[in-house]
């Protein structure tokens, strides 16, 4: 599947120019990907500070531009003949299987084909950040590729055993940032106390404390670190992980990060108050959260994540040689189609890679 230069109205390119390059995925074409990209393009306010290249289907974008309703005269969408746009040329018998609102094996080859374009053309040098649209992981799997997700494939074509997900919020309530990773991701609950080590759990605090002083200039960082167990296990009577490793590994980090700030194992149920009070601005409480919370289990991190910023959570693979950005939302294939999916999600993930690659490049 072959990527071709679609036509540049405004040539994402300028001699001189040092604005990130950033590269956008349309993610499942049958979903809600190409609509809140278009959406969150018409915004100047998004595209002002960066350059930015579509890698998807240019027929795609303008079926979409054509043919989604326009309820609300105040959201625009971007004209695709105004963009930039890498073409990605499916086989025609893809093409025509390709329907929106279902997920199936066509748009699961479609969608991993523009995130194979984007990592590609990225290692190569010719974008500094990916933006990826939302993928149905059900489709890869019937198009053939058997990946968990997005971040499990970038990891791998770039070569690199560690990493993680982060996620990112900003509070329109009170400007705080909220930045919460995962020590396991997309496993079953009964395989995370196995699979959770010392080993491990080192690793995400590496990743963690280096994005948090390298990407976002926090020098000596605090992070709160989850326990397991309801009540942190409670000395072994509900669990004892903690007791037997949890504890223990944090005192070990705590001498040998003198510059890091961490507080733990915090219980499970109470690990998110603060938090909750820097996101809505409630009460003092929330004069001293965390830089950065790291959750040891999927559900365990993302639904405060989700109750909190569920529409402007951006998902981040950290440990990557290149930034990666994403919205937080799925491909929603029940309201695709529609025109009434939310870009504000894509928005924040597009500002975010921007603010990263500007701040990795000194800027």
């Amino acid at each position: 599947m072959k990527a071709q230069k679609g036509f540049f109205t405004n040539p994402a390119l300028h001699q001189g120019d040092e604005r990130p390059r950033l590269a956008v995925t349309l993610g499942d074409p049958a979903g809600i990907g190409p609509e809140v990209v278009l959406k969150a393009l018409s915004d100047p306010e998004v595209t002002q500070n960066c350059h930015i290249t579509v890698i998807g289907s240019q027929a795609l974008l303008h079926k979409n531009f054509s043919d989604l309703p326009r309820f609300d005269q105040q959201e625009l969408l971007a004209d695709p003949a105004e963009l930039s746009i890498l073409d990605v040329h499916l086989p025609k018998e893809i093409e025509a299987e390709i329907t929106c609102g279902i997920g199936n094996a066509a748009s699961g080859a479609a969608s991993f084909a523009y995130m194979e374009n984007a990592i590609a053309r990225t290692l190569a040098g010719e974008f500094d950040a990916i933006v990826t649209g939302p993928i149905a992981k059900s489709a890869w799997k019937l198009a053939g590729y058997d990946y968990p997700g997005q971040t499990e494939l970038l990891a791998e074509k770039a070569g690199v055993e560690r990493f993680g997900m982060l996620f990112v919020a900003r509070s329109p309530h009170t400007g705080w940032t909220l930045r919460t990773l995962l020590a396991t991701t997309h496993i079953p609950l009964c395989q995370v106390a196995d699979v959770l080590t010392p080993q491990l759990m080192k690793r995400k605090l590496d990743l963690l404390v280096e994005c948090l002083q390298e990407d976002f200039g926090i020098e000596r960082p605090r992070i709160a670190i989850a326990g397991l167990n309801p009540h942190s296990g409670e000395q072994g009577q509900l669990g004892r992980e903690e007791k037997d490793w949890l504890i223990p590994w944090l005192e070990q980090e705590r001498q040998s990060r003198p510059e890091v700030i961490l507080d733990g194992p915090i219980p499970p149920d109470t690990m998110w108050v603060k938090p909750g009070q820097a996101w809505f601005g409630l009460n003092s409480g929330y004069q001293n959260p965390a830089d950065g919370y790291l959750a040891l289990y999927h559900d365990q991190g993302l639904i405060p994540v989700k109750l909190m910023a569920f529409d402007r959570a951006v998902n981040t693979t950290i440990g990557l040689p290149f930034i990666r950005t994403s919205p937080d939302h799925g491909t929603a294939f029940d309201i695709a189609g529609k025109g009434i999916a939310d870009a504000t999600s894509m928005k924040a993930a597009l500002y975010l890679a921007t603010e990263l690659v500007s701040h990795r490049n000194g800027a």
